[in-house]
């Protein structure tokens, strides 16, 4: 077995995507791309890693647990995930918890007539700023942001709200699982450019923030690990990685960052 392997980037059109994206990646004329996932290998396919970039705003959502999913027969694990925002245009917003505890019925009419958009507790964001995002958390990820995302490995979306657009909405099921309350804000941190950060320690995966130069300090985890740069490069082993790729490695020991770069080591538990 190969002891790194280079992932296949998969892009992915949405309503709210750019039809130009930014670097590291290519312009694709007369699509609107909103996402770019790295596809796992089978051996680890417990996780996805993927960038966002909106032009509108994502509909009002939320995701079910482990247990819920099984519950439901889809067979498929739950979803919680994290985002770092790399970039984001003045005024851009990200909609995660409510303002305030809010009771189902609140909830139902919000979805049904538009209001919850009022419900929902909006954050300015800049670059640098990283939350985790609990399944049964109702979010959206508004216009003008570019974010990387690491996820349970699951495509499992309730809808509650969309703006009109024509998508299938899932009130009823999003309704049973919806934590009503503000979001715990100990589950967000600014990070700054210089150091190592550990950024989330489980229950379904680890994530570093890598500074390259400080590959002194760097994580000393072993194991199975994917390795992201979005700024310089990095290595795993003699393979190199740029910006814009997704490496898998056998052994996270070999995963290197060259001076100056920055990005992401994440590894499933």
């Amino acid at each position: 077995m190969a002891a790194t392997e280079q992932l296949r980037t998969r892009h992915v059109e949405k309503p709210w995507g750019r039809k130009q994206l930014a670097a590291p990646f290519d312009e694709t004329p007369g699509d609107t791309i909103g996402e770019i996932w790295f596809e796992p290998p089978a051996e680890a396919d417990e996780l996805l890693l993927k960038y966002i970039f909106t032009s509108e705003r994502l509909s009002v959502q939320v995701h079910p647990n482990d247990d819920q999913a099984m519950a439901a027969g889809l067979g498929r694990a739950g979803k919680e995930e994290c985002w770092y925002v790399l970039d984001a245009e003045p005024g851009a917003k990200l909609a995660i918890g409510f303002k305030r505890s809010v009771s189902r019925d609140e909830m139902q009419r919000g979805a049904e007539d538009g209001s919850i958009m009022d419900l929902l507790a909006w954050h300015n964001v800049k670059p640098g700023d990283f939350f985790y995002i609990p399944a049964n958390t109702v979010h959206a990820i508004g216009a003008g942001i570019s974010i990387i995302e690491i996820q349970q490995n699951s495509d499992v979306t309730y809808r509650l709200y969309d703006y009109g657009r024509p998508r299938e909405l899932h009130l009823d099921e999003a309704l049973a699982i919806a934590e009503r309350e503000p979001y715990d804000m100990s589950l967000h941190c600014e990070v700054g450019d210089v150091g190592n950060a550990l950024l989330v320690d489980g229950p379904y995966f680890r994530l570093w923030r890598v500074d390259g130069s400080s590959n002194d300090d760097k994580p000393a985890s072993s194991g199975k690990a994917f390795v992201l740069p979005y700024r310089g490069t990095a290595t795993v082993g003699t393979e190199r990685v740029e910006p814009g790729q997704c490496m898998f490695a056998q052994d996270a020991r070999e995963i290197c960052f060259s001076l100056g770069a920055l990005g992401f080591m994440a590894q499933a538990l």
